[in-house]
């Protein structure tokens, strides 16, 4: 079978900022933006890899509740509702950048009982980054 992953979203509170993040701190290339309703959807992926992430509008959901919305809206505020894991060949260079950028810290390089080593920070919408050291 070949299947590849094409698309993993995560949700955004604020496009630009999340723009911002993710083109120039982390240096993925702008793939499509889209804007509807006043809401925007922005693609985005390492340049040369095929998988793209979309920034999404929570809200645009269909068959949200505003309950939902409000719980949703809680979560991504404590960084426990998107998750997204990198990798990179050079780990304590794509910290210092993220760090130098002003990104929230979560955890700084550490090598993990589990056998990884890796770091974390949350983008401006709260979602938690991940990013694993690639021998």
């Amino acid at each position: 079978m070949d299947i590849n992953i094409h698309y993993a979203f995560l949700p955004h509170t604020d496009p630009d900022a999340a723009l911002a993040f993710y083109r120039d701190t982390l240096g993925f290339e702008v793939r499509n933006d889209v804007g509807y309703n006043g809401m925007r959807w922005i693609t985005v992926g390492p340049p040369g890899q095929p998988t793209s992430v979309v920034l999404h509008p929570p809200a645009a959901d269909p068959g949200i509740t505003d309950d939902e919305r409000k719980v949703i809206a809680e979560m991504m505020a404590k960084g426990t509702f998107g998750a997204l894991t990198l990798a990179t060949k050079d780990l304590d260079g794509v910290f210092d950048r993220l760090q130098a950028s002003g990104a929230e810290v979560v955890q700084e390089p550490t090598d993990q009982p589990y056998g990884v080593r890796d770091c974390a920070f949350r983008d401006p919408s709260g979602n938690l980054i991940r990013i694993n050291q690639l021998n």
